[in-house]
């Protein structure tokens, strides 16, 4: 893994060099806070728990974790800097992941910084905190899964709005899989067995389990293979993408 700090720091750093990363955050905070007092009438629900919060996640990951991830890859291609990456003594692989891991750890900080949640139940009642920290494991989990779709989709295309469509599309598919009324339709055309199978694939199935405080190994390993599989997918694509990038530099050499 040579070269995986210097790039994962350059890309880290180059988060919070910007405004974008302080609006995403604020964006971030203030959609949760919204989505478990207003949507979830979190007050209302008479529980010592954060299960109104965590129940959102995998719906405002659909769409806030691709606006994170569109921009890893086609930002690079757009502005020319993926040819001057690619041309550093690191293997792909070895960028790939240095560049998924800074965003992932960003998208953790994002989340961590939710902790008023925990101190809020805690001042309310006398919760669990032990599904509280599963939670926040799983959730972790699921938004790299998110991540590793949307930087694979924004190795496929240099435009940024076609990398968000396609992991949204790509991400809500995962989502649905494990959807009762999916799961309903699935039951009345196909055995059971089929339909149980369909819903293993689905990001809500192992994250609501979780989310409850059960942390089955299954679970664990199904977003772990999800985010490994997924970038070395991005691997391969961007290894296949290497000679249309350096054409450019090649004409004007020759020039």
């Amino acid at each position: 893994m040579n070269g995986f700090f210097p790039i994962f720091k350059r890309e880290l750093l180059a988060y919070f060099r910007s405004p974008v990363a302080y609006v995403f955050i604020i964006i971030f905070l203030a959609a949760n806070a919204g989505c478990t007092f207003f949507l979830g009438n979190f007050f209302n629900s008479q529980q010592a728990s954060l299960e109104i919060f965590f129940l959102f996640h995998p719906w405002l990951y659909l769409f806030l974790i691709p606006a994170v991830g569109m921009r890893l890859w086609a930002e690079e291609r757009r502005t020319g800097t993926g040819e001057l990456l690619l041309t550093l003594p690191v293997r792909l692989t070895t960028t790939v992941f240095a560049k998924f891991f800074a965003a992932w750890l960003f998208i953790g900080i994002s989340l961590l910084l939710t902790f008023p949640m925990i101190l809020t139940v805690n001042y309310l009642g006398s919760p669990d905190n032990g599904p509280m920290i599963t939670g926040y494991l799983g959730s972790f989990l699921m938004a790299g899964s998110y991540l590793a779709i949307a930087s694979f989709t924004s190795a496929l295309t240099k435009n940024q709005v076609i990398s968000f469509i396609l992991s949204v599309n790509i991400c809500l598919v995962l989502v649905l899989l494990g959807w009762g009324v999916l799961s309903d339709s699935l039951n009345a055309v196909f055995p059971v067995w089929i339909s149980d199978l369909v819903s293993q694939f689905s990001f809500t199935t192992h994250f609501d389990a979780i989310r409850r405080g059960v942390v089955d190994l299954r679970d664990l390993i199904y977003f772990v293979s999800i985010i490994v599989i997924v970038l070395m997918l991005n691997v391969v694509v961007l290894e296949s993408h290497k000679a249309s990038w350096f054409k450019p530099i090649f004409h004007f050499m020759l020039i």
